[in-house]
């Protein structure tokens, strides 16, 4: 039997991965013209916990409480929330593929806080990428319809609070990848059941299973997701986050008739171009600047 090479398997993962959580936003935005982002929410966060059960059991539940840092996970835990919030809210007033948008734009804001909050160098190419990236991001803000303005602003903030929870993250790089989840999917049911009696809605048989479906495809992405990170190089993986936007341009064209706006495809090439810059080692990028200048120089 011939061995699969663990590097394409990674990508396929990866790419897998993306398509699973465009899935899981499409759906998302789909139950949440129907019910409170707090209804969603909750029952988003039991379902998913109900499949992380056995991995828990295998884990071991007493590790789940022995933490690192017990500010920052709390932190990690209030910034993980916001976000969920901000990301239902903006994508129920805003097309799929504009919200995406601005969620990809996290890199830039990582770039940004990362001397500030880990005191990380960062090189004038990447201070470069940065400000081009912050103006992909003033491109992408035309507003697409009414209402569109306030969504912008909390899609920002979601996309900024993604950007902190990615911070902390590198603050708990001890704490095991479960233990992460775990506790940001506790977090995320607490807010949506405190939320979820306002505007509550009875749901039929066949809407509990795609709320329940909205948590099971989320865990799905992150499996695919790890997995992809651990067979395959990061630099190499990392790009492939961009395919979100494919498919949320796809999947809001199929499902909402959205119609991406000039504007914002504008904005996203010149996000994703900067983020690219972000992800990939910069060694790597000079390395490839300097072959070609060595190709087009004049003998």
């Amino acid at each position: 039997m011939t061995r699969m090479n663990p590097t394409l398997v990674g990508l396929a993962l990866m790419l897998l991965g993306m398509f699973l959580f465009a899935s899981n936003d499409a759906l998302g935005k789909w139950l949440v013209s129907s019910y409170s982002v707090g209804q969603v929410l909750a029952i988003r966060s039991l379902a998913a916990l109900a499949v992380l059960l056995p991995f828990l059991y295998a884990f071991g539940f007493r590790r789940l409480f022995h933490v690192e840092r017990p500010a920052v996970q709390f932190a990690r835990v209030v910034l993980s929330t916001a976000e969920v919030f901000c990301f239902y809210f903006a994508v129920r007033h805003m097309p799929l593929a504009d919200t995406m948008t601005f969620w990809l734009a996290a890199p830039i804001y990582v770039a940004v806080l990362s001397p500030l909050l880990l005191r990380e160098s960062v090189s004038p190419l990447r201070w470069g990428a940065v400000v081009f990236g912050f103006v992909g991001v003033l491109i992408a803000l035309k507003p697409s319809g009414e209402g569109a303005g306030l969504a912008s602003l909390v899609a920002i903030i979601g996309s900024l609070c993604f950007a902190l929870m990615m911070i902390t993250g590198r603050y708990l790089r001890g704490t095991p990848d479960m233990t992460l989840v775990f506790w940001q999917l506790i977090g995320a049911g607490v807010a949506g059941v405190v939320a979820a009696p306002v505007g509550w809605s009875m749901p039929g048989v066949f809407d509990w299973g795609l709320l329940a479906l909205v948590g099971v495809v989320a865990m799905g992405a992150h499996l695919c997701v790890n997995r992809a990170l651990k067979l395959a190089d990061a630099a190499l993986i990392a790009p492939l986050q961009y395919t979100l936007l494919l498919w949320a341009v796809i999947l809001g064209w199929i499902f909402f008739g959205d119609i991406p706006r000039l504007a914002m495809l504008a904005g996203a090439v010149v996000i994703i171009l900067s983020g690219l810059v972000l992800v990939l080692p910069e060694q790597q990028i000079k390395a490839r600047i300097l072959r070609r200048w060595r190709k087009e120089k004049p003998t």
